[in-house]
């Protein structure tokens, strides 16, 4: 299969969002749909898209991020659930696993929720049930409230390392990031702020691994035990040393991990 993606722009329910899909028609697995963190745009992804060569990958940046224009009204989570489902459907895509990283996290949780029906499996990495999370490191979340360190290009280098690292000792490559639009950031940061998994976590009956790295300064890990003692039957899978963004650091053992979860259909467990 080809290691570069196929990349368009796609309208779906008003907005414009650009995507990008990896081996497409690689096999007859289900589809992984990958969301990534507040901020980041899809090209971070690739390294990981590129090791599932066995598999269709999908992404798409977030309206604002990377090369998806600024949304013209502010949306939120359920909405975007929403719109990823129309997404799909224009993508001719019945069912899909799906991996949430940071706040991709959450609205994987709430398209899961949304429409379980095309959901397989579900992967949470470095997130939280929202407006219930134990809170992370101060200095890291005033950097994140503050829109100019994160949508003025030489800031937003600046800060690179300490708000994605996230506290890991594993050094992360970050080359391909670039700064959000203030409107994009600012939206979907709002859109996480009033919203909340809580009530429906005991409610998803699709298979569940909750992922996260002890050294997490962001989102402490105790949110992924909240996460894990929340949702029935799910498992949870714990880093050392990786910080926030584990899955770029420890890239060879979060695919391990992954990989292995995925294909537990195919082999029948």
């Amino acid at each position: 299969m080809t290691s570069t993606a196929e990349q368009q722009t796609i309208g779906v329910a008003g907005r414009r969002l650009h995507v990008a899909r990896w081996n497409r028609g690689a096999s007859a697995r289900r589809p992984l749909v990958m969301l990534n963190g507040i901020g980041l745009n899809l090209e971070l992804l690739a390294p990981i898209a590129r090791a599932l060569s066995d598999r269709e990958v999908i992404c798409f940046d977030m309206p604002g991020i990377g090369r998806s224009p600024d949304p013209i009204v502010p949306y939120t989570i359920s909405s975007m659930a929403l719109t990823m489902a129309t997404l799909l459907d224009k993508l001719e895509i019945d069912q899909v696993d799906i991996l949430g990283i940071s706040w991709g996290g959450a609205l994987a949780q709430q398209f899961a929720f949304q429409h379980k029906a095309r959901t397989g499996r579900l992967v949470l990495a470095s997130t939280t049930a929202g407006t219930a999370m134990m809170p992370g490191d101060a200095s890291m979340l005033a950097h994140l409230a503050d829109p100019r360190e994160y949508t003025v290009e030489r800031s937003f280098r600046r800060n690179l390392a300490s708000i994605y690292n996230g506290g890991g000792s594993d050094r992360v490559s970050l080359n391909a990031a670039t700064a959000p639009s203030p409107l994009g950031f600012t939206y979907q940061l709002a859109a996480f702020t009033t919203w909340t998994s809580l009530p429906f976590l005991p409610l998803l009956s699709m298979p569940v691994l909750v992922m996260a790295d002890d050294e997490d300064q962001m989102i402490p890990p105790s949110n992924a035990q909240f996460l894990h003692n929340a949702i029935p039957g799910s498992r949870l899978e714990m880093f050392h040393g990786g910080g926030h963004l584990f899955m770029f650091s420890q890239k060879d053992r979060f695919i391990d991990k992954l990989r292995a979860f995925l294909d537990e259909d195919a082999s029948g467990a």
